[in-house]
């Protein structure tokens, strides 16, 4: 029916995305390898070019991502080995047209941007359905010590959201690589997300949200057969800068025939 075609015309979208990405990636590169159903393709890709020779050594993002890596032929390494990333691939449950981001609908957002800040490039894969013009309709993943649980959603509730604690399948709450908890937060809007990520960055007992601010340079996304590319405006901007000088030290010309 008309819900299978949107799912295949999705998982088309992600695969688009994931496996234009992984062109990124140059010889000799450390590489953020995502988690989710987008960066799965990614990974899948890096590893046929790692078979076709590309020499890269990958850091995962999560225990699922190591085994599908390994799987594939990706070498792996560590953060304490390479602290330095040269560009991570990961996808977004939300992005804005600031590519603000909010990741974690996997679980995973801790690891995630501890390697995205750790990367000097972040680039997102996404499907059209993760372009929205504000964030918030997606509940925002915040992983807690379970200790301050309670404590936690009583502050965040205070900021506007409904909280539900993430359970397993099985009945039991969903415990995340790290051994913690997840409270998935529904906001409807995020009008200020900078301004929320600093609220629950200064709460303790909050380990991570998965609010990602400023981190993604650029966002892969699969629009049906086409693969679009959106920077962030902040490059753009730095992009025009020099010019900009330039003129203003061209109105100076008068100063400068003084020998």
């Amino acid at each position: 029916g008309i819900m299978a075609d949107k799912s295949m015309a999705n998982s088309q979208e992600k695969e688009a995305a994931g496996r234009a990405a992984a062109k990124l990636v140059r010889e000799g590169d450390v590489v953020g390898l995502g988690t989710g159903s987008t960066a799965y393709f990614t990974v899948i890709a890096l590893g046929e070019r790692v078979k076709a020779g590309l020499k890269i050594i990958g850091i995962p993002t999560s225990i699922a991502t190591a085994d599908l890596a390994r799987a594939v032929g990706i070498p792996l390494t560590t953060l304490d080995e390479h602290p330095e990333i040269d560009i991570t691939i990961d996808g977004a449950d939300e992005v804005d047209p600031m590519l603000n981001l909010i990741k974690g609908g996997g679980g995973a957002l801790l690891r995630e941007k501890v390697v995205a800040s750790a990367s000097k490039k972040m680039v997102v894969v996404a499907d059209a359905a993760k372009m929205v013009p504000v964030l918030g309709k997606f509940p925002l993943p915040v992983e807690i010590i379970s200790f301050a649980r309670t404590v936690i959603e009583k502050k965040i509730a205070s900021l506007g959201a409904t909280i539900k604690l993430r359970m397993r399948p099985d009945g039991q709450p969903f415990v995340t690589d790290n051994g913690n908890q997840i409270l998935d937060c529904s906001f409807g809007k995020i009008e200020d997300p900078s301004a929320l990520a600093l609220a629950l960055n200064s709460t303790p007992g909050i380990v991570e949200h998965g609010l990602f601010i400023g981190l993604a340079k650029l966002v892969v996304v699969g629009r049906g057969t086409f693969v679009e590319e959106i920077r962030s405006k902040h490059t753009r901007r730095k992009r025009v800068q020099p010019k900009r000088a330039r003129t203003k030290r061209s109105s100076r010309k008068p100063q400068r025939a003084k020998p």
